[in-house]
């Protein structure tokens, strides 16, 4: 009978011990004092908090057992302290925090797509992380690209401000862009993607310059960027709102919510954001400078894990965009002097499986990864029937298989990469429609030989349906480790882009009193490359600040040069400019980079490249104009710099910008006072910005606001010659983006 009676009770206690939590509670603190707003979570819960300003936290409705607590904050290392809930028992913990010297330790997987130390990656990777995009203020991608060396972002278009990404030198269809990994930024989204996809969404950008890895396509030829969108990884919301004014005239509104929920086996971030921009004329004849612009994006990021050893994960994103450019905003696109009208929507989505096999030593990846786009469009002088639509979807699949060996990580695998476009004006008599096909096979080794001596080396072959053959291209990268402090990488990659029409090649623009498009030689090969790369990078962290550098050097010479030159006129007076093989060229320069970071007082960075890119034969862009051998729109000079300063750790202040050399630029007569085509030179541009915050603390810190203002272009050195009336030469744009803007804005963050 007593036994039966301990039974129940023990039974009774033990359901009720089950039913019961406890609370853990602590102060975080740093050499300086209490740290506000890191970041605590239970792993394996849904449970999370943040410190107050006193640095205080607490976890309520904590159950019993074994758990690790994860205590972040930007700028410190990661803690993960065991701690065992014996309810009803309290926990309470102490925690200091050390400092993270981030750019020093951080994990990147663009190299190799698998996660290694940034300092001990064979391929030089440089990381663009999201307080780096909030504290320049940048909106869209378009705007904080221009924040890494030997990046630049350009407008290309007067009326509907297409951008290109210019890496060392090289135009946008030379440069990757990826989406987690995946090659689906397609040829039309390099014409306006870096400006509708939010910076809300994004982690970090890694940047790799040149071939860098064989694990990605052929193209990549002055570099890699890879967007990484934000992973759920713990419960919380996020809204932001922002109000400017373009040149004391136009108005730019901008919103952005996130909220992230995290399941026992899985998490899910939902992204929104939406952009409302008045159109900007800036020489006052009635012709917009920037066009008007409404835009909003959506999408969602989700993971889940059937076990330790896999992971789902699943992406999917909506963009919209209307934008306008021309005079006569308001009233329909036939119906004006000139108009440029873009409305479409984009859709991008992704699964990426991953599984470990432990016994092996090995894991597998498999992706299926898409783009979508429907458009339609308008590029039309004096009221011509110049409706067009354009239909393109891009697509890649394949698989990665990783083996694990003591010192050496072995990947091979398969992609296949497709991509359609039909773009079609039928006045003009102008169509764009080709599928590309491109597989490849990958074979690569990331090899630790000594302590000192890393290596990733590897190929790729590709068979594209527009080139006859298989194509070889070896890549290789090598580290040196010369001390703690000193590393030496170098490169050397081939490559190749394939006889079609990229990025630019789908762009109409307005010259010489009519409009001006791209056609492809009927006799057009493929344009090879080869690649040189290397570095020096030093770092000396000490308890108070870190101090560091790079130089990079880099060497790209292309076989049988994509060129653009004026063939003729078509029957209705248009401008042709005709993709043509140009013979051979090459861009070789150096970047330089700095940083900064005194007891997270003073955070700075900086990079300017220095550059020289000619062709061997001129290139004869108009036939009134002599021929030129170096390339245009491409200037030798180009940099840019942040400066962060906190006077208190709740307060501010940004100081950043970018420098911008003179260029050559052409410009097609037509237009009021351009009589006839003449090659400009583009002064210098400084941009500078200026960001001054204010953190809000509330309930402890379980949530804050973020009030904000500044101005970008503090300077308003922005072009003054722009052509005038509706025969302007479109493409005749040069130096910042917007003229000088005022903005104010509040962020709200929940947990």
């Amino acid at each position: 009978m007593k036994f039966a009676l301990s039974l129940v009770y023990f039974i009774l206690l033990s359901h009720l011990m089950m039913g019961q939590s406890a609370v853990i509670r602590g102060t975080i603190r740093d050499s300086d004092g209490p740290v506000t707003l890191a970041s605590v979570a239970l792993e394996g819960t849904s449970l999370g908090t943040v410190s107050d300003e006193k640095g205080f936290f607490e976890l309520t409705e904590v159950p019993a057992g074994q758990h690790q607590l994860i205590i972040s904050h930007l700028g410190y290392r990661e803690q993960r302290i065991p701690v065992e809930i014996k309810v009803p028992k309290d926990v309470e913990i102490p925690v200091n925090l050390l400092p993270d010297f981030a750019y020093l330790e951080e994990m990147v997987i663009t190299g190799s797509r698998t996660e290694k130390e940034k300092s001990l990656s064979a391929v030089s990777v440089s990381v663009l992380d999201n307080k780096t995009l909030e504290n320049t203020q940048s909106v869209s991608l378009a705007e904080g690209l221009n924040f890494q060396p030997g990046l630049r972002v350009e407008v290309d278009c007067q009326t509907c401000n297409y951008t290109q990404l210019r890496i060392n030198g090289l135009s946008g269809s030379y440069s990757q862009l990826l989406i987690n990994n995946r090659p689906i930024f397609s040829s039309l989204m390099g014409l306006y993607g870096l400006e509708q996809f939010p910076t809300s969404m994004v982690d970090k950008i890694e940047v790799i310059k040149g071939g860098g890895s064989a694990l990605y396509g052929s193209s990549a030829i002055g570099g890699t960027v890879n967007i990484i969108t934000k992973d759920p990884e713990q419960d919380q919301l996020s809204l932001e709102t922002q109000a400017a004014v373009i040149g004391g005239e136009a108005s730019d509104f901008n919103f952005n919510g996130n909220i992230s929920k995290v399941f026992q086996h899985g998490g899910i971030s939902i992204f929104s954001a939406g952009r409302t921009r008045d159109a900007y004329d800036h020489n006052g004849d009635g012709f917009s400078e920037i066009p008007s612009l409404n835009n909003l994006t959506a999408g969602l990021r989700g993971f889940y894990k059937a076990s330790p050893y896999s992971r789902l994960i699943v992406d999917f994103y909506r963009i919209h965009e209307y934008r306008r450019g021309g005079n006569r905003i308001e009233e329909p696109a036939h119906q004006t002097d000139q108009a440029e009208e873009r409305d479409q929507n984009t859709y991008l989505g992704g699964l990426d499986y991953n599984q470990a096999f432990t016994s092996l030593n090995s894991n597998l990846n498999i992706y299926l990864a898409g783009q979508h786009t429907d458009r339609k469009h308008y590029t039309g002088i004096d009221g011509v029937d110049a409706y067009g639509t354009t239909d393109n979807y891009s697509i890649n699949s394949g698989f990665q298989w990783n083996l694990y060996l003591p010192g050496n990580t072995l990947s091979a695998g398969v992609d296949y990469q497709q991509e359609y476009v039909n773009d079609l004006i039928p006045f003009y008599k102008y169509i764009i429609n080709q599928t590309a096909h491109l597989f490849g096979f990958f074979a690569q080794t990331d090899w630790d030989i000594t302590g000192q001596l890393t290596a990733l080396g590897g190929f790729r072959i590709d068979r594209h349906n527009f080139v006859d053959g298989p194509i070889i291209n070896p890549r290789i990268n090598l580290l040196y480790k010369i001390n703690e402090n000193l590393r030496v990488r170098g490169g050397y990659s081939t490559g190749f882009r394939a006889p079609q029409a990229f990025d630019t090649d789908l762009h109409i623009a307005f010259a010489g009193g009519g409009i001006s498009f791209i056609r492809l030689s009927e006799d057009l090969q493929k344009e090879r490359s080869q690649s040189f790369t290397s570095s020096l990078s030093f770092d000396k962290p000490h308890e108070d600040y870190i101090f560091g550098f790079t130089v990079d050097g880099f060497y790209t010479q292309l076989f049988d040069s994509f060129v653009l030159e004026q063939t003729a006129t078509d029957d209705q007076g248009n401008l042709i400019l005709e993709k043509r093989n140009g013979g051979n060229s090459r861009v070789y320069g150096l970047s330089l980079e700095g940083r900064l970071n005194y007891r997270y007082k003073i955070e700075s960075s900086f990079g300017f490249t220095f550059q020289k890119s000619e062709y061997d034969r001129p290139v004869f862009w108009s036939e009134n104009v002599p021929g030129i051998k170096e390339y245009l729109r491409t200037p030798d000079a180009y940099g840019f710099f942040t400066i962060q300063y906190n006077p208190f750790k709740s307060l501010h202040i940004n100081f950043s910008g970018t420098f911008t050399g003179p260029m050559k630029v052409p410009h097609f007569g037509g237009a009021p006072g351009v009589d006839g085509d003449r090659l400009e030179t583009s002064p210098p541009f400084w941009n500078g910005n200026l960001k001054i915050s204010q953190d809000i603390i509330l309930n402890k810190g379980k949530q804050n606001f973020e009030v904000y203002a500044g101005m970008r272009n503090l300077w308003n050195a922005y072009q003054e010659d722009f052509d005038l009336g509706k025969y302007r030469d479109s493409n005749y744009v040069y130096g910042p983006s917007q003229p000088g803007t005022l903005f104010i804005g509040v962020k709200f963050n929940c947990l």
